[in-house]
């Protein structure tokens, strides 16, 4: 089990990611549209010989803090022990009681410390309740002007007693980036605006179901991966053979409301002027059949045979089609990269808008920080400056360029980017990966497909990494600065083997 040592790994490339964060804001619109409502709940920790009103005033403030970023909270009450707090262990076995009594909607559970706290009872309560969720541990500063008996909190201290018993336990656990913040400090805001995320990608990635469509393109080694080391997490994939999907577009009508209604979303969604109608049906039924799929199957994302089956058996590229499930938060990647969608669920999970799948595909001039990342394309609309659905001029030349419409086509826009990578390591029986943060830029690029420039710091550095250990050509990406959310929630939760990139 991974524990938490020190917030070291939290804290990393700190002023980048702050500026990035500064280049988010126009999506904030969007993201809080998408908001997951969360739950956290809540222990407050108390020990008789401090001040115990401040355990008091301490849950209270803690409520108001949570209530305010949005959050339900689960918590004692002054009727079920001593102000709400935790000391005793009856009073942790009735607080590991209610957190059982609501498991199915705690995401994770914040240990406040307004005074130096019952650091056995904390942890007792968190064994005792066996929730597995993320715990981030928070502390309330001391007032130089008040550190007589009456009002002197010692949770300065206490932190450390509380960690060094969860450690103990065996208890994994999260940090605040002081080591002692006011619940009510826009210091704390942040962290429990980044400890949120921590929960989202957590929750989402254990018991996840990927779908994988289609068998893996014979020319692809680099997106081989080993199912049993993702079902070691939790993440199960469930398999459809093209042969299947064909199949039941070919028992499809022209007139069927399903493909009806989806060819009516294709259009809606990009322009789709010279295309021919026949090809536009025939992304319609291919997205209809995926959609039933996947809706019966219980499947929440996707990865999607396509080089070059579906052009020389269906005439269409898939593009469109996995680039509107992407923009509706329901990844998909295309050449069957299961650990490539599963880094976009990562990071869509984390930032809650959208994430693509490029390659690291282009030097851009002598620039050693700058790349271009490009894909030919099914990158989410949220990415483009602008968008229409084109042919695929690479395929084009083998297969003809009437089975190659479906196609996303524009630059992308320019804005902060998160990047991460998973890959299971067969022989080292572990999943292991990278993840970190940089820019698209403005810089002016003539190509097909879907591409942007990227700005990343030390990039010659990571693409070393990148090389001397074999990582795929392929990263996911996203609009936002949530590399230290991914990072987090894989390594101190999930066990995994993950470098975070910085300069």
């Amino acid at each position: 089990m991974h524990l938490s040592t020190s917030g070291a790994a939290r804290n990393f490339c700190s002023d980048w990611s702050d500026l990035l964060q500064l280049l988010c804001i126009g999506d904030r619109e969007r993201t809080m549209a998408n908001k997951k409502k969360m739950t956290m709940g809540v222990i407050v920790g108390n020990r008789g010989f401090f001040p115990d009103h401040l355990a008091k005033t301490g849950r209270e403030e803690m409520i108001q803090a949570l209530q305010k970023a949005g959050m339900d909270v689960v918590v004692l009450g002054p009727d079920q022990s001593k102000y709400g707090a935790v000391e005793t262990y009856e009073e942790a076995k009735r607080c590991a009681e209610l957190f059982k009594s609501k498991a199915d909607t705690i995401d994770g559970i914040v240990v406040t410390l307004p005074n130096f706290g019952d650091e056995r009872a904390i942890a007792d309560t968190l064994r005792l309740s066996r929730l597995g969720v993320p715990v981030l541990v928070q502390a309330t500063p001391d007032t130089p002007s008040k550190m007589a008996i009456t009002h002197r909190r010692d949770s300065f201290c206490g932190k450390m007693s509380a960690c060094n018993n969860l450690r103990q336990y065996g208890i994994p656990y999260s940090l605040t980036a002081m080591h002692t913040e006011t619940p009510d400090s826009p210091e704390f805001a942040k962290d429990l605006e980044w400890f949120a995320g921590v929960c989202r990608v957590v929750g989402g990635l254990r018991n996840l179901r990927i779908g994988a469509i289609g068998a893996r393109p014979t020319a692809f080694n680099t997106v081989r991966y080993s199912e049993k080391l993702l079902e070691a997490s939790g993440i199960s994939v469930e398999t459809l053979d093209l042969s299947e999907v064909l199949g039941r577009i070919s028992r499809m009508k022209d007139s069927d409301d399903s493909v009806v209604q989806k060819l009516s979303s294709i259009r809606k969604y990009v322009t789709t002027t010279d295309i021919p109608q026949a090809a536009l049906v025939k992304m319609a039924k291919l997205g209809a059949v995926v959609d039933d799929w996947m809706k019966a199957s219980n499947v929440q994302i996707s990865a999607v045979q396509c080089w070059t089956s579906l052009e020389e058996n269906l005439g269409v590229v898939p593009c469109t089609v996995m680039s509107m499930m992407s923009d509706s938060l329901l990844s998909s990647a295309c050449e069957v990269d299961v650990c490539g969608v599963l880094g976009m669920h990562a990071l869509q999970l984390a930032s809650e808008t959208p994430s693509a799948l490029l390659d690291w595909n282009n030097n851009y001039g002598t620039d050693p920080n700058k790349a271009v990342c490009f894909h030919c394309s099914n990158l989410p609309k949220h990415f483009f400056k602008e968008v229409k659905m084109d042919f695929q001029e690479i395929i084009a030349g083998t297969v003809g360029k009437e089975n190659t419409f479906g196609t996303c086509v524009g630059q992308v826009k320019s804005g902060a980017m998160s990047f991460v990578r998973f890959s299971t390591d067969d022989t080292g029986g572990k999943i292991r990966g990278y993840s970190g943060g940089g820019r698209f830029t403005d810089d002016p690029l003539q190509t097909f497909g879907g591409a942007g420039v990227v700005e990343i710091p030390e990039l010659q550095k990571l693409l070393r990494y990148i090389c001397e250990n074999g990582f795929e050509h392929h990263v996911a990406a996203n609009f936002s600065s949530v590399a230290r959310v991914v990072h987090e929630a894989t390594t101190r939760y999930l066990g995994w083997d993950m470098y975070a990139h910085c300069a």
